[in-house]
Order: structure tokens, then C-alpha cells, then sequence
């Protein structure tokens, strides 16, 4: 989402690159790259025009560390201040209170809380939490059938309720049951609401006094930029909220609400969503998010990522076959099918360093699924045995797929590059490990 932002900062520091020290006429063109920059991503003014002074306070005031080039300083000066901006310390749920620990969602119409109410059941199942659903929106038509189908789907509890009951009833009847079987924590997924409806905040202010809340999170949508900023000042202002959601982080839009939204509610975000599957809910890391934007990177969400999705019994069984050079096409095969599970290609390179950098180079995730459908078409010993795939199965293989038989025949070629590599450098590791006495890879 910040892509557009990122590349900016990029174009600010390499012509700092160019010059032998800071200066205070060289680092005011760059600030004003910079603020201009924020505003095109839809940064709130007041917070620009406050971010750019503290950048400028420090990069001026004090003395440049010999050590760093005047796009080095700046980088950390930035990285400093957007780690501030974004909320400094990652914000955890406060859910470890006497059960049963109340979740109230709270936002506009369509900004995704029903989902995120989904996703966020799903993050604490996983560790080990028990949450019930309750769906307390009677208002939109179907909302309560949709959360029921998600809590289905990530294998938690939904409350039976009445589509015509009272929200504060349901929100009463959700506390009671949870309290008599145990479920904790309790998340309640409110109906989206405008923050000029006078009835409608009133009633999700009656339901907060009802439940007591542990946290009242409110999800914003930021795709829509500067209106969920206002609207979540509007809401800070009617409830006391505890944290942000911000939804549909991997959009194409220009990104300003995550950027603005701690600085202006004095709320901090706590999770994100980068996709539509449920899986997609991330806790918010104010210093890995800054350290993306200046082009950093972020090894560690990426680290993480891998941890989440890929065995650890399948890897290491992948690095043997690599290892001896023996990589099969079912070897190949699982390691897309990890890959997959980790999200777009072009996701997992914004987190990589020096992302900038390689933001334009083509990433083709449909040339991925071609070869996962091809890989899928072959039976397991064509899979294992490559040689015995004459132009019958080729055929076979390409109308299963649904794609050629050139592109059967172009997989298959650079697998044999790929293999014939593989083999190359098993043989160089031989050599070497034999010169020094010692064995290639760790194996004995």
C-alpha cells in the first residue's frame, strides 16, 4: 500500500547520496520531497507538517556520525520518527483478565468487521483461547448468517441469536452464555454505523456499558484514507478505544490513513489485514512497518511467515534432496505449494531489503499457478521420474492443466537446468569438503 511512499523517500535519498555531507540547503529540498510525499499519500496535514519539523530538528541538530553518508543519516532519522508516528512497541490485547474477556468491533458500514471479527477468533484460537462470536448486528441483511459461515470456517463458536432480538440483548445473552461454558474471549461484532448517526452511537455506547469491554477495537478501512481518520477521531471521542484494526493494508491506495490514524486518536493500531482470507490478520509492528517504508525491509514478519506455513520435517527433507542433488519434480511440487501459503510473490519481496529497488521488476504469481496446475497433472512417477515423460503424457499433461504442450516442455527444461545446477554445486561442495577433510552440507 505504501509502495508509492516508499519510492519517494527512495528518490529523497539518492540525491542526498550525492553529496559529501548535510547541509541545511540540501536537507530543506529533501524535507520537502518529503512532507510533499506524505500529503500525496493522504497523510493528514497537521501531522506532515509536525513529522517533517522533527526530521529536520534532528537531521540539523545534531552532528552527523562520521561513520554514515548523509542518505544514512536521514534513513535513521526517518526510520526514528515513522516508528514514533505508527506508535512505537507493538500494542498487545488485554485479554488475560477474569473471564469472560469482552472484544467490542466497532466501525463504519463496509469497513470489514465481521471478517475481522473472524480473523481475529482464528489469531487467538491458535493460541490456545477459546472465543465465541456474537453477532450483534441485526441491521445489515445477512451479517449475521456471514459470521456464522466464518466461525464455521475457522473453527470457532458462534452464538445462535434472533435476527429481530435487540443488540443489546444479544450482547447481554453473549456475556451470560460465555460465562456459563467457558468461552473467553468473547467478540462482539457490532453494526456499522455513521458517526453522525446520533441513535445508532448511542446504542453502541449502551452496549460497551453493558458488556464492560476489556478492548473496544475500532476497524478502519484503509483504502479510505483521511475519512477513516476523521471517522476514528469521532468514535475516540464517543468511546474509549483501545486499539485500531487497519483492513485491506495490501490495497493500492495511497496509505495515509496508517500513517495518520495513531497520531490523531492517540489509539494505537494493533493489527492489520494484507488479504481477504482469514488467515490474514497480522499484530501491528510500528518499527518493522517504518523500517518497510524507508526500504528496510521487514526479515522478521518474513521469518515468521515461513514459521507459520512450512514444516519443519518437509524443509529439512527438501534440503537433503537439494543437498545430494536429487530435487524431484514432486520436490519442486511442495515447495510451490509452501510458497503459496505465504501469500503473493509481490508481498513477500516488499519485505525483503532493498525492496525499492526491485519493486519494478515483473512478478507473475499466474506463471506460478501454471506450473503448480501442470505439476498437479502428472501422476507421481512421472513426478519422480521425469525421463519417462514421452509425448503422449506431455500431451495428456498440457490438456489436463489446461495450458500447452510448449509450456509442459518449457517446465520441463528448466527443471533440468535447475537440477543440472543442483548437481554442479553438490559436486564443488564434494570437492572442497573433501580438501578440508570434512564432509559437504553436515552430512556424515
Amino acid at each position: 500500500m505504501l509502495e508509492g511512499l516508499t519510492q519517494r523517500f527512495q528518490g529523497v535519498l539518492k540525491t542526498l547520496r550525492g553529496h559529501g555531507r548535510l547541509t541545511e540547503t540540501n536537507m530543506q529540498e529533501g524535507l520537502r520531497e518529503i512532507r510533499l510525499a506524505l500529503l500525496e499519500a493522504d497523510v493528514h496535514v497537521k501531522v506532515a507538517r509536525e513529522f517533517v519539523e522533527r526530521v529536520r530538528t534532528k537531521a540539523l541538530g545534531a552532528a552527523v556520525l562520521e561513520t554514515l553518508s548523509p542518505d544514512q543519516h536521514l534513513v535513521k532519522i526517518l526510520n526514528e520518527e515513522l516508528t514514533s508516528l505508527l506508535g512505537e512497541g507493538t500494542a498487545t490485547l488485554k485479554v488475560s483478565g477474569n473471564p469472560p474477556n469482552v472484544i467490542l468491533m466497532v466501525g463504519l458500514q463496509g469497513s470489514g468487521k465481521t471478517s475481522t471479527a473472524a480473523k481475529l477468533a482464528l489469531h487467538l484460537r491458535k493460541q490456545g483461547r477459546a472465543p465465541l462470536l456474537v453477532p450483534a448486528d441485526v441491521y445489515r441483511p445477512a451479517a449475521i448468517e456471514q459470521l456464522v459461515t466464518l466461525a464455521r470456517k475457522v473453527g470457532v463458536h458462534c452464538l445462535e441469536v434472533n435476527a429481530t432480538a435487540d443488540p443489546r440483548d444479544i450482547a447481554r445473552e453473549g456475556a451470560r452464555y460465555a460465562k456459563t461454558t467457558g468461552y473467553d474471549p468473547v467478540i462482539v461484532d457490532t453494526a456499522g454505523r455513521l458517526h453522525i448517526d446520533d441513535g445508532m452511537m448511542a446504542e453502541i455506547r449502551s452496549i460497551a456499558e453493558i458488556l464492560s469491554p476489556r478492548e473496544i477495537l475500532y476497524v478502519a478501512d484503509s483504502m479510505t484514507g483521511q475519512d477513516a481518520v476523521t471517522s476514528a477521531a469521532a468514535f475516540a471521542a464517543a468511546l474509549p478505544l483501545t486499539g485500531i484494526v487497519l483492513t485491506k493494508l495490501d490495497g493500492d491506495a495511497r496509505g495515509g490513513a496508517a500513517l495518520s490514524i495513531k497520531a490523531v486518536t492517540g489509539v494505537p493500531i494493533k493489527f492489520a489485514g494484507t488479504g481477504e482470507k482469514v488467515e490474514d490478520l497480522e499484530v501491528f509492528h510500528p518499527e518493522r512497518m517504518a523500517s518497510r517504508i524507508v526500504g528496510m525491509g521487514d526479515v522478521l514478519s518474513l521469518i515468521e511467515k515461513v514459521e507459520a506455513v512450512v514444516d519443519r520435517d518437509e524443509a529439512e527433507q527438501s534440503a537433503r534432496s537439494m543437498a545430494t542433488g536429487e530435487f524431484s519434480l514432486e520436490d519442486l511440487r511442495d515447495q510451490l505449494r509452501r510458497m503459496k501459503k505465504l501469500g503473493p510473490l509481490s508481498s513477500l519481496l516488499g519485505m525483503l531489503p532493498g525492496a525499492p529497488a526491485i519493486g519494478n521488476m515483473p512478478v507473475d504469481d499466474g506463471a506460478m499457478n501454471e506450473t503448480q496446475a501442470i505439476l498437479d497433472s502428472m501422476t507421481i512417477p512421472e513426478r519422480k521420474r521425469p525421463d519417462i515423460i514421452d509425448g503422449s503424457r506431455r500431451k495428456r499433461i498440457a490438456r489436463g492443466s489446461g495450458t500447452s504442450v510448449q509450456a509442459v516442455n518449457r517446465l520441463l527444461r528448466q527443471y533440468g537446468q535447475m537440477r543440472k545446477m543442483m548437481k554442479q554445486a553438490v559436486r564443488q561442495a564434494s570437492r572442497k569438503g573433501a580438501r578440508k577433510g570434512g564432509f559437504p552440507f553436515g552430512f556424515r
